[in-house]
Parts: structure tokens; sequence; C-alpha cells
């Protein structure tokens, strides 16, 4: 995830342009938490979906956490973890990380 923020002298306007996961990270983020939620087949999860309108609860989510560390190879630490709230959230936070992870 890429994030520039610009910030004019002559307002207290802020912009932040943030670039988003690709589509493979986030259907892989959407397959793990099904399977951790253990959700019915035609349950639809998109990027903007919740982990706490899912069902999710604290334990659940340390437990789809668990799950996309293992899937991607990445620790997540948990200051970070505990600003995961939707699909697209995790998918963004695991893009990071593995790119740091490579370089």
């Amino acid at each position: 995830m890429t994030s520039v923020s610009i910030r004019s002298r002559t307002s207290s306007l802020r912009f932040k342009i943030c670039c988003s996961a690709k589509k493979e990270t986030v259907d892989k983020v959407c397959n793990i938490v099904k399977e951790q939620l253990a959700l019915p087949d035609g349950t639809a999860i998109t990027a903007e979906s919740k982990f706490a309108e899912l069902g999710a609860d604290s334990l659940d989510t340390v437990e789809i956490v668990m799950g996309l560390e293992e899937a991607f190879g990445i620790t997540v630490d948990e200051t970070s973890a505990q600003d995961i709230a939707t699909v697209q959230d995790a998918a963004n936070l695991i893009e990071k990380l593995v790119l740091e992870k490579a370089s």
C-alpha cells in the first residue's frame, strides 16, 4: 500500500491517496475469512466486508490474522492487527508487509 498525504498551507484540508491491494490478495483474504469463520458457501464477502458484521468477535479476529500470517508468510504486529476492520484493511496491510519482507 502506498500512501501520499498532501496538505495545503492555506487550508487545513488534507488529502490521502491510497493504493488498494490487488484483487488476488483481496480474494484470498475473503476465502481465509470464510474458512476461519466457518461461513456458509453462499455468504457474500467483499473488500468492504467488516469482520464484526460477519459475526467475528475479538478471538475470531486473532484467528483470522493468524491464518493470514500463515497463508502469506508474514508477521502482523499487534498494533497493525488492531487497525484491521475490513477485508480491504487486511489485504492492504498484507501487501505492505509482503513488500517490506521482499526488500
